[in-house]
């Protein structure tokens, strides 16, 4: 009897541990960022092994000299056309970015991503004819390297390139859309010809948020308690699995049944809406890890899921455009401190996540509304201001600070405004509106936070990059991706 139960508690590892593990995407669109090499240490300190990087980051690389975490980097859709049109620009970059570091003690590098979504209808088509092209070439690159065998191409699509139709709204009629399906279908042929994945984004949580209120809350989640989806003798009791197995029947019908399947961005974000919060982030993540790790697979295909958690770390300088949660998607805090408990190997153990250690912070000092002012006449004006060029969406509706005074909400803007500028005094004026101090304005409820002492890598305005608004804005398109019925609902996803 001993020796079974112990043959049982091995092969629970096995399924758990050995089989499938939790990836994760480190994306840097911060205005101060920790150090890589702390960082780095924090990822394997928590038993990361897989990481996606959005780009080929000289000092994150460097960090990641020696480990044996397993890297998904990424070419920028900007990128993307010299790259079609230049064989010799993807050779450099493979030589520089991956052969440079493919060497006994370098960097386990397992994929270069082509792309990020670059078929969103938000891109108005600007990449559909140059991102086969650009993976062709980097496939080139890859083989006259020596490393066709070992590193493989993808392409992380959008959920919103298949869909199921109005009038039969279930997996099985999954299909890729028709003004995508040629050159998608293209692109799958030449991923399988070199025994590559299929790569997708897919996004619960914003089916519940453009779902107007009609889209069951449970259906988000691994946990509820709504009445299953039936398609034919399948049953589907959460979005996740609609939504993969939409995209199993569009590879079937195009042919490639079994191909396989990356996750390649999925989260919870934690602040920014009524939705976003600590408790339903740990609440999907946590059921999402041991879903995906279970190997109970989705009704359709059964099998560990391959899946890439988004995010590492909170982004301040990324576009609110689609919502203010845009920049709360993180596992960890702007400092690396974790948000909440989460078992990364999927066994329901109340484990805590290990925070990024000897971090540096400014002095504790604060900015605040100044108690003398008398003239308010241009508060709302400064503080326009301030949020524009800091970060301010924890005052938003459902936020964790939206419970603020107006003279709360003065504060926290002026507040931000003086951190990320690195507390610089002549940035807590304001024409007089606002004052230093040395007391902490935070509540139970709102935290105001103290900038690490790491300088600012990116300044945050209102004038960022037209390409990292739409690549942000475009996720703004999931909601017009598929439609489940349940009961009287509709389910975007």
């Amino acid at each position: 009897m001993a020796q079974a139960l112990l043959f049982l508690a091995f092969m629970t590892n096995m399924v758990y541990h050995g089989l499938g593990t939790i990836g994760v995407n480190w994306g840097t669109q911060a205005t101060n960022q920790l150090p890589p090499d702390k960082v780095v240490k924090m990822l394997r300190d928590n038993g990361f092994d897989k990481l996606k990087l959005f780009e080929a980051d000289e000092r994150i690389l460097r960090a990641l000299i020696g480990t044996d975490i397993e890297v998904m980097l990424a070419i920028p859709n900007k990128m993307l056309q010299k790259m079609s049109e230049d064989p010799g620009a993807a050779a450099s970059w493979v030589d520089a970015n991956v052969t440079s570091y493919s060497y006994t003690g370098g960097i386990n590098i397992k994929y270069v991503a082509v792309g990020n979504e670059p078929f969103l209808t938000a891109y108005n088509g600007s990449y559909l004819q140059c991102t086969l092209p650009a993976l062709r070439n980097i496939q080139k690159a890859l083989n006259h390297a020596g490393l066709g065998a070992r590193v493989k191409v993808t392409v992380p699509f959008n959920a919103d390139v298949y869909f199921s139709p109005d009038s039969n709204p279930v997996p099985s009629a999954g299909d890729f859309r028709p003004e995508l399906r040629d050159i998608t279908i293209e692109i799958i042929q030449f991923l399988y010809s070199n025994d590559a994945p299929f790569t997708v984004n897919t996004y619960p949580f914003l089916s519940l948020y453009y779902g107007g209120g009609y889209f069951p809350v449970d259906y988000a989640f691994f946990d509820g308690s709504n009445k299953p989806v039936r398609d034919n003798d399948l049953l589907y009791t959460n979005v996740f699995d609609a939504n993969l197995d939409t995209l199993d029947w569009a590879l079937t019908k195009a042919g490639y049944s079994g191909m396989q399947i990356i996750v390649g961005e999925v989260g919870w974000p934690t602040d920014g809406d009524k939705n976003a919060n600590i408790q339903n982030a740990k609440r999907f993540n946590q059921g999402l890890i041991g879903h995906a790790l279970s190997a109970n697979g989705t009704p359709r295909r059964k099998g560990i899921i391959d899946i890439y958690l988004f995010s590492l770390i909170d982004e301040n300088a990324k576009s609110v455009e689609p919502g203010t949660f845009e920049r709360h998607w993180g596992l960890f805090e702007f400092d690396g401190k974790p948000k909440y408990d989460l078992d990364l190997s999927g066994l329901q153990e109340n484990k805590g996540l290990v925070p990024v250690e000897d971090v540096k912070y400014l002095p504790k000092k604060w900015c605040v509304l100044n108690p003398r002012a008398s003239d308010l006449e241009d508060l709302a004006k400064n503080i326009d201001y301030a949020c524009s060029m800091s970060d301010c969406t924890a005052l938003g509706y459902g936020s964790s600070c939206n419970n603020l005074s107006v003279q709360g909400n003065a504060s926290y803007a002026f507040n931000m405004y003086y951190q990320v500028n690195n507390q610089q005094s002549w940035d807590c004026d304001f024409y007089g509106l606002a004052v230093e101090t040395n007391e902490d304005p935070s509540d139970e409820n709102c935290l105001f936070p103290v900038m690490i002492a790491y300088g600012s890598s990116m300044q945050l305005q209102q004038g960022l990059s037209d390409s990292l608004i739409r690549v942000i804005g475009g996720y703004i398109m999931v909601m017009s991706l598929l439609y489940l019925t349940i009961g009287d609902f509709q389910i975007h996803y």
